[in-house]
Formats: C-alpha cells, sequence, structure tokens
C-alpha cells in the first residue's frame, strides 16, 4: 500500500528525531569519556580500590578533571589505576601530587581524588605514576569499631569491678572514701601542711626583709666585689700572710733540728741532761759546798766571840755604823 504524504512526513520527522537523540548521547558519552578533548594519561598504584570501576571521575582539587580510563592487577598487593585527564590540566599537576580514592557525597559513586603537592616539583608528565594514599576502608573501619566496642565492654566490666570495690571500702581508694578516720587524718594533715606553708612564707619573708635592709654596698663582701682598692689590699695581706706562713716554716724546721741536734748530739746541754752520773756528782758537790758553808758561818761566828778576834770585827761593825750615818747625812 502506497504511503501517503503525510505519512512519510512524520516519518521523516521521526527519523531526524532519533538520530538527533542519537547524536545528543553519543555526545554525551563522548564527552563524559574525554573523547572529544586532547587527553593523556597517568597512574596511581593502590593496594585497595574499594570499588573504583573503569568510567569513574577523576578530581583534582574538587574540579572534574578525567576518567578511570583501565584498572589492573600489577600483583598480589597492587592494583594499578589508569587514568585520562584533560591535557589543559597538565600545567596544574606536579610530579608531587597524591591520589586517594573516594566517594562522590555519602553513597555516590566511587572517585579518584588527585590531591596537589606542597612543594616545588615539575610539571607532570604523560606516563608518569604519581603517589598513593589509602584510605581507611568500611569494612576495616566496622573491624576497628568492633574491636573498640569489646575493649570498652572490657573496660566498663572493669570499672565496674573498681567501682564496686570501692563502694565496699576495698582497696585505698575505697578507705579513702568510707573510712572516716582516716579521711580526718588526711584532712588534719593538710590542715598542717596549710599551717607549715603559711609559717614558710612568713618566714621567707622576714629573710627577704633581712636580705633587703643589709646595705650590700657598705659591707665587707660589697667592698671586696665592688672596689678594687681593697680588694688589692686583701690580697696582699693575703700574699703576706703566705710568705709569712712559709718563713714559719723555715723557722720550725730550723728549730726542730737544733732540737734534735740538741737531743741527740754529743753538747753540753746534752751531756748534762743526759748523764746520770754527772747529775749526781753536781748533786752531791752542791750538797758539799752547802755543808762547807754552814760550816764556814760557824767558824766565823765562832771567831766573832774569841778574845784574839773579838776586837777586829767589833771594830769592822763600828765601822760599818759610821759608814751607814754618814750616808744617812748626805741622803
Amino acid at each position: 500500500m502506497e504511503k501517503t504524504t503525510s505519512e512519510k512526513l512524520k516519518l521523516g520527522i521521526f527519523v531526524i528525531i532519533g538520530l538527533l537523540l542519537f547524536v545528543l548521547a553519543v555526545y554525551l558519552i563522548g564527552n563524559r569519556q574525554n573523547m572529544f578533548v586532547k587527553t593523556f594519561s597517568i597512574s596511581a598504584n593502590f593496594n585497595n580500590v574499594n570499588g573504583l570501576m573503569q568510567g569513574n571521575n577523576v578530581r583534582y582539587s574538587g574540579i572534574n578533571v578525567g576518567t578511570v580510563k583501565t584498572i589492573s592487577m600489577v600483583n598480589d598487593s597492587t592494583i594499578n589505576v589508569n587514568m585520562v585527564i584533560e591535557e589543559k590540566m597538565v600545567k596544574h599537576i606536579k610530579k608531587d601530587a597524591i591520589a586517594t580514592i573516594g566517594t562522590d557525597g555519602l553513597v555516590g559513586n566511587m572517585i579518584v581524588n588527585i590531591i596537589p603537592g606542597k612543594g616545588d616539583a615539575a610539571i607532570i608528565s604523560s606516563g608518569d605514576i604519581i603517589k598513593s594514599y589509602t584510605k581507611i576502608g568500611t569494612s576495616e573501619m566496622l573491624n576497628t569499631l568492633n574491636v573498640t566496642n569489646e575493649n570498652a565492654a572490657l573496660l566498663t566490666a572493669e570499672l565496674l569491678e573498681i567501682t564496686n570495690s570501692i563502694t565496699k571500702g576495698k582497696g585505698t581508694l575505697g578507705m579513702l572514701i568510707n573510712d572516716t578516720i582516716t579521711a580526718n587524718n588526711i584532712k588534719l594533715a593538710i590542715n598542717n601542711l596549710k599551717y607549715a606553708s603559711i609559717e614558710a612564707n612568713k618566714l621567707v619573708r622576714d629573710i627577704n626583709s633581712i636580705v633587703t635592709d643589709i646595705n650590700i654596698d657598705e659591707s665587707v663582701a660589697g667592698v671586696l666585689l665592688n672596689d678594687s682598692i681593697e680588694a688589692q689590699k686583701i690580697k696582699d695581706i693575703i700574699s703576706n700572710f703566705d710568705e709569712s706562713s712559709k718563713d714559719i716554716k723555715v723557722v720550725l724546721t730550723n728549730l726542730n733540728e737544733t732540737i734534735s741536734n740538741i737531743k741527740d748530739g754529743e753538747g753540753a746541754f746534752n751531756y748534762l741532761t743526759n748523764d746520770k752520773e754527772f747529775v749526781k756528782n753536781l748533786e752531791e758537790s752542791i750538797k758539799n759546798i752547802n755543808e762547807g758553808t754552814d760550816k764556814f758561818k760557824q767558824n766565823m761566828e765562832a771567831l766573832k766571840h774569841n778574845f784574839l778576834t773579838r776586837s777586829y770585827f767589833r771594830k769592822l761593825e763600828r765601822q760599818a755604823k759610821k759608814n751607814m750615818r754618814k750616808e744617812q747625812k748626805n741622803d
């Protein structure tokens, strides 16, 4: 059946609209995949891509700059993510940039974030492998939270046990809380410490006042520290004392030698002090002299009373009295 003109027009319009939608879809997909701009590729190695897929966005400082081209396993612990970046962004990305894997929002698609480096590294070039940083995954966070919860439960149980022990008065802390006598003793000790600190502060203030009142400039220490002339005099005195002590030492040494010579030598003193026979003879001689002196006095007294010599002694007495009177007159 031959189609009418209106039907042919509708078919043509439908085909044109379909072609336009197809071209628009191809453009949008191609634009998303950077098919119509110049690109270059860089890559980064991760230990875990956390569900990252080909075609996910790559952002640099929050701006979409490319997409994930390929994800390949390098070895059992390294995954290489190859990224297609718009060529116009080359001048902004440097070799010390760091790639991380994140999410677009709380439950969005996985993306690769490129964080700018902090140094003055060179501009990145096509084929470079930049550093990467793998964030902790959700499962690892849940495992960590699980361990934390278990530790919190154990800690709570131990705290409960400790609290019960304290409530029952067990341990030092329980005794301090429940024993009123110990609490009063501690309170008394604290009061004593407080009183001691007050007295100590008072003592320090008194000492400070005494030290402040001392005129250090007029004191001996101040003169020695500030007056160079007096300090030199003191220095000379000390030097003289030092010289005198040396001289005294020499004199004492000579005196010791002299005493040693007297004691150990063969001089008269040593003979007089150490010869017992000589001392004995000397004592006998002195004794004989004393006895001879007594006998001489007795003989002289006897001669005074003898008639032959009595006149002579009387004459001597008169002459002595005469001389005495003459001296008294002269005085």
